[in-house]
């Protein structure tokens, strides 16, 4: 492997809770310290967000007003040949850098990692096994890419907050080579990440390779305590921006079709490559992830009739 200096840049608002702890499973990267650089790109955070970060870097930025614009200010101050995106609440394995730039060096321009919602109790492992169904799917988006495969987009939609993941990720597809770095099997990181302990949980996140001698690097999301009305309501301000989102592309664009039709939203994503199978094995966590869909399509409809 060729040394490829990693520019990884995190967004953050008010994240004084998990900017930390993101951080530091990035200084535990097996890849060469050296050639990681960290771009924190804050939004006028009114916690200690941006104190607590400039421990870790001295490339702390204010930029705003949403993600999209603080990605590619990011992006614009980084001097990575590889880039990868977090959010202040992930945290990585210890292998993701390195195994991300193995496969970018070797024909891919940009990689979906896997992603393991973390939390203990019910609708936490709902999420974790709904989000299961869509790495490398439309409803996914790539977090690591050369910085080629960025130039090639022109960079993150900034009229768009919520779906300008989707539009990247398309973009991504239609002008480089994608790949996922790993898969995994869902039973056995639900159960490790059932068994974290509460309160030293990041060293188990970063040591996963080795406490499971499973060579799967991973990126877990450490969604804060798992409450309906916010996640809900979280789901709906990200779809204030679905029609210009729909807009930018052609009309009836197959993948808009999937990613806000109910065919696919509802039963392909989940019934695609035999994945119905483990519907089946866990029909609980099947029939909570259905309520949970059902309430976000519900909102989401008030929303526009409340338009």
């Amino acid at each position: 492997m060729n040394p490829e200096r990693v520019s990884i840049v995190v967004t953050t608002r008010n994240e004084s809770r998990n900017i930390g702890n993101c951080l530091d499973s990035i200084k535990a990267q097996t890849y060469p310290a050296e050639l990681i650089e960290i771009i924190v790109v804050d939004n006028a955070s009114t916690d200690d967000t941006k104190e607590i970060a400039a421990r870790y870097t001295d490339k702390v930025f204010d930029k705003g007003p949403e993600r999209s614009a603080q990605r590619n200010f990011g992006f614009a101050q980084a001097g990575g040949g590889v880039f990868m995106f977090l959010d202040a609440d992930m945290i990585l394995s210890a292998t993701v850098v390195e195994k991300s730039v193995i496969m970018l060096q070797h024909g891919f321009g940009a990689l979906y990692i896997p992603e393991i919602v973390l939390g203990k109790g019910f609708f936490p492992t709902v999420r974790r096994f709904e989000r299961s169904f869509y790495d490398a799917t439309v409803i996914d988006c790539v977090r690591a890419f050369t910085r080629e495969a960025f130039q090639a987009t022109g960079g993150f939609d900034e009229r768009l907050t919520g779906p300008e993941d989707w539009d990247f990720d398309r973009l991504m597809r239609d002008s480089t080579r994608v790949g996922l770095l790993s898969t995994y099997e869902f039973d056995d990181v639900d159960a490790y990440v059932s068994r974290l302990p509460e309160r030293t949980f990041v060293p188990w996140l970063v040591d996963y390779e080795r406490r499971t001698k499973d060579d799967t690097p991973l990126l877990f999301h450490n969604e804060a305590a798992f409450e309906l009305w916010r996640y809900l309501t979280k789901k709906t301000y990200y779809g204030n921006s679905f029609e210009t989102y729909v807009a930018k592309w052609p009309a009836g664009d197959p993948d808009v079709r999937r990613q806000l039709g109910m065919p696919y939203r509802f039963f392909g994503v989940f019934f695609e490559q035999g994945r119905w199978r483990r519907l089946l094995k866990h029909p609980h966590l099947a029939f909570g992830m259905y309520f949970l869909r059902f309430m976000v399509g519900f909102m989401f409809l008030v929303g526009k009739l409340i338009k």
